[in-house]
């Protein structure tokens, strides 16, 4: 039987700009939100970028699972361990066994990742 699609809409993300390595440097400097003087326009650029790390950090979590699903699998000839999947990823065994199920079922209930 088929799992239902996801109906969630997924966020599209505002573009994140590379910034020049100088102001990187400077921790005052924060995709050059600071440089923005009206706060209406500041406002929604801060939330276009809150928006847009929120949906890259929750795309990243599936792409981790999936990876530690993959690795995980007991098909593999050098699949590993939850432990050695935790430790490497720096979780718990136990969060590392919870990302393995769900990559598991993103891997059966979703192609749209790649």
């Amino acid at each position: 039987m088929a799992e239902p699609e996801r109906t969630e809409r997924r966020l599209r993300p505002a573009p994140l700009l590379f910034e020049p390595s100088e102001a990187v440097a400077d921790p005052e400097h924060f995709f050059d939100l600071e440089s923005i003087e009206d706060p209406r326009e500041l406002l929604a650029r801060a939330t276009e970028l809150t928006l847009a790390f929120r949906a890259a950090q929750e795309r990243a979590v599936e792409f981790q699972a999936l990876a530690a699903a993959q690795l995980a699998d007991p098909r593999r000839f050098d699949r590993l361990t939850p432990g050695a999947i935790a430790e490497q990823a720096e979780w718990t065994e136990d969060y590392a066994l919870k990302m393995i199920e769900f990559g598991e079922t993103l891997q059966h209930g979703r192609a749209d990742l790649t």
